[in-house]
């Protein structure tokens, strides 16, 4: 049996992408300190024998190097996610980000294991163009006295690393720019919009847009992000390369608010907040973002399967149940 190492198994993406392996007959190691993932999202899978979960941090040498030498392939999806949270932890983000990130490549080079990281489209920063984001497109970025940028520097600072020990060291790595992915079990907590959509729109809230709600964005299932992720671990043609994983369907912010509340059948107003009363002074964000698939499609024939609507129907169906109980109460 083929073994596997998940930072941030018990995220959101990572619970997704230990269920795919388990199924697939891989014996997992979920490594996650639950400062954004938690224990609600594994649980189910606590029963198996093949499925191993270590609460600790990724910045902790001796865990990192045990599971890492255990593992015959790594999925490197542990980092400090969502604007609100980056925002209110700089410091928490880098070293997680950027220290952990290193801990977990150096073994990973040290015991010649393939690696798989998650990095994100932040890392194009704030870009203009008209046309799909492709992996060599330029990243534009804002000052660094805007914490709202941290997050695509420290990523992108992980892609440097990851590539100069493939050169170096001959590491065998992939690098994913993840798109915005959505799906059940994802939290709203830190900012993820649909999430933070749905449970207003379910309660009767008001949907709070931010900005002018002209901003646009693509949203992935997570079901197609982690068999994306699993067809590149498996294409040796992907070692040393980086590959945007996402979905093409395009929609404003705005748009998404009124499409979220159809769906749910809410009456809830959709009320607009500045950035600044939102964040901070000064906060920027990108009017744009959507990817160039042509890479990975070439590569390992990935298309998405699931569009918006259903998306916007399974995480509906996941928000309402959770709040059943609170409304029985």
């Amino acid at each position: 049996m083929a073994t596997a190492l998940v930072t941030g198994g018990a995220g959101f993406i990572g619970s997704h992408l230990c269920e795919l392996l388990l199924d697939d007959g891989v014996e997992v190691y979920a490594l996650d300190d639950l400062s954004t993932g938690g224990l609600a999202n594994v649980e189910h899978l606590g029963d198996r024998r093949d499925f191993h979960l270590v609460v600790e941090t990724v910045l902790s040498h001796a865990v990192a190097s045990e599971l890492v030498h255990k593992a015959d392939v790594v999925y490197h999806l542990a980092a400090a996610v969502g604007v609100r949270k980056i925002v209110e932890d700089p410091v928490g983000t880098m070293l997680t980000n950027i220290q952990g990130t290193e801990t977990v490549l150096e073994y990973c080079a040290q015991f010649g294991k393939r690696v798989l990281v998650a990095s994100t489209s932040e890392v194009y920063g704030d870009h203009r163009t008209e046309r799909p984001l492709a992996e060599d497109d330029r990243s534009v970025y804002g000052p660094t006295t805007q914490k709202r940028w941290l997050y695509a520097y420290s990523k992108a600072l992980d892609e440097f690393l990851a590539l100069a020990l493939h050169e170096k060291r001959g590491l065998d790595c992939v690098i994913v720019r993840l798109f915005n992915t959505v799906g059940p079990r994802q939290t709203g907590r830190y900012g993820m919009v649909i999430p933070t959509f749905v449970r207003q729109a379910l309660t009767g809230d008001p949907i709070t847009v931010y900005g002018d709600g002209h901003q646009t964005r693509s949203f992935t299932y997570v079901g197609d992000v982690v068999e994306a992720l699993t067809r590149l671990m498996h294409e040796p043609r992907a070692v040393g390369e980086v590959f945007n994983v996402g979905n093409d369907e395009e929609i404003t912010i705005l748009e998404l608010a009124n499409r979220v509340r159809t769906l749910s059948e809410s009456r809830s107003k959709i009320v607009l907040i500045p950035y600044e009363q939102a964040y901070e002074a000064g906060f920027e964000d990108m009017p744009r973002r959507v990817p160039d698939l042509g890479k990975i499609g070439a590569l390992v024939g990935y298309r998405p399967t699931i569009g918006l609507d259903q998306i916007l129907a399974k995480v509906i169906a996941f928000e309402r149940a959770s709040l059943e109980p609170a409304n029985r109460g």
